[in-house]
């Protein structure tokens, strides 16, 4: 039977939207409202907690960057997967994280719903959420590009957001203008306690709370077939997440901590908020709100089109439905979109119908889930490097620092934070789930593994058209 021609992707996002949607993936409202929690939990140690958790992603970032210049592929993580580990984690990773950002969507739109009723209050927090949902599908199926302006635009508000929050800091400290008198300086950093004043199991228990907030940086790499010029645009954008993290996450909760004293800081709700409103800008609470609406708009757009060319990887491997793997007229895999509407529409109903608690409980899965496929990019690099050893492929300019022995560290610490999770009740749900998630996907990979895939899975490259 003869096999059916590839469908083929556009490059149609420029250097400017794959910068943007990398710097995007590294600021989530992890960091606008997760961190305070994180910083009441740990005290000013936190800063130091980032730039630790953010090396360990950037070295992620560095081995999937390796294997993207060797192969640019949608649906990356995946495919390098089942090359350099076999097929069962061409599975395991590809509908791993495709449960991810369901979940996250689900959560993501929820979240939407919630900010929302800031402004509108009676209005039930379904409706915006479903409104949400219905928007951000249609900007996915209509072009590429176009999700590459929404993506753009929404980073940028979270990068202005941020710098705005560092100029004033700094202008605070050196002209001493706001309402905060004598409260800003530089000690209190050090002068409350110490930089980890609750101990160091409170540092430790931070870092599950610290990697979640980076879930989603390494969507950069889904766009490797749809970008202009992924042998430049790629390695930069790579290379700029360690400058990023520093800026973004160390730089902000410096600025944080140097403008209040981390004990001031409430343990629920935005610590931005509650800066901003200390400085004296009366329409804090509204700007900040607004923040993290566009930044949770950003992840569940990032969500639907990380899913769908998932979606598409796996249809094409046959291990997906068939009808999946198609593309439209505008090459968009607008099945695979529509399976993760539904998917997500999941998400509006249980928001509907079930108490939070039960929503919480299925989002944290996707916790495991990023560790996981974090996790299978340091693997699939580990048996590229091998496969470069033995003389069977050849490695290109753009290499993971210190392999193997920088590979072996991020599977520890990325080990030591699942340990971790079993410490605290909020997360503790996601390690019972996972024996229930990997028996899942035992069974699933056992119904489809003899089936032929509907092209070939270790070509060269994916054509894409120009």
């Amino acid at each position: 039977m003869s096999q059916q021609p590839t469908e083929e992707y556009r490059r149609a996002l420029s250097s400017r939207h794959i910068n943007m949607i990398a710097l995007g993936g590294a600021i989530g409202v992890g960091l606008f409202l997760g961190s305070g929690k994180a910083l009441h939990q740990v005290g000013p140690g936190l800063i130091v907690i980032y730039a630790i958790a953010g090396l360990m992603i950037f070295f992620v970032m560095r081995a999937l960057g390796e294997l993207l210049m060797y192969r640019p592929v949608s649906g990356s993580f995946a495919e390098y997967a089942g090359e350099f580990v076999g097929p069962w984690a061409r599975f395991a990773t590809g509908w791993g994280y495709w449960l991810v950002w369901i979940v996250t969507g689900m959560a993501e739109i929820t979240a939407v719903g919630k900010y929302f009723q800031f402004w509108f209050p009676h209005v039930p927090q379904w409706i915006p959420a479903l409104i949400a949902l219905f928007v951000l599908t249609g900007v996915n199926l209509i072009a590429v590009k176009l999700f590459g302006e929404f993506e753009f635009w929404f980073a940028l508000i979270k990068v202005l957001a941020i710098i705005a929050l560092i100029v004033l800091a700094a202008l605070i400290l050196v002209f001493g203008f706001s309402n905060l008198g004598d409260t800003a300086a530089v000690s209190n950093i050090w002068s409350h306690g110490g930089l980890f004043p609750n101990g160091p199991t409170a540092a430790l228990l931070s870092f599950q709370i610290v990697m979640f907030a980076f879930v989603g940086v390494e969507m950069v790499g889904q766009t490797a077939s749809e970008s202009t010029n992924p042998q430049k645009v790629l390695p930069r954008a790579i290379n700029s997440v360690m400058w990023r993290i520093l800026i973004f996450y160390v730089g902000a909760l410096t600025a944080l901590t140097v403008l209040v004293p981390w004990d001031q800081f409430p343990a629920s709700g935005s610590p931005f908020v509650h800066a901003f409103s200390l400085i004296g800008i009366p329409a804090a609470a509204g700007v900040v709100n607004f923040v993290v609406t566009t930044a949770a708009l950003s992840s569940c757009n990032s969500g639907i089109y990380s899913t769908g060319r998932m979606l598409r990887t796996l249809s094409q491997d046959g291990q997906a439905p068939r009808s999946t793997g198609r593309l439209n007229a505008r090459a968009v895999p607008s099945r695979a979109i529509a399976v993760t509407f539904v998917a997500m529409l999941l998400g509006v109903l249980i928001n509907y119908l079930a108490p939070e608690e039960a929503f919480t409980y299925i989002t944290s899965g996707s916790t495991v889930g990023a560790i996981f496929t974090w996790g299978m990019i340091i693997i699939a690099h580990l048996g590229f490097r091998r496969k470069v050893a033995a003389g069977e492929i050849q490695a290109g300019k753009f290499r993971m620092p210190f392999a193997p022995y920088s590979n072996y560290l991020v599977l520890a610490f990325l080990a030591l934070v699942v340990v971790l999770l079993a410490f605290d009740p909020d997360t503790r749900i996601a390690l019972y789930l996972t024996p229930v998630l990997a028996a899942a996907g035992t069974v699933g990979y056992l119904a489809v593994r003899n089936r032929r895939p509907a092209t070939p899975t270790n070509a060269p490259a994916e054509r894409t058209l120009p």
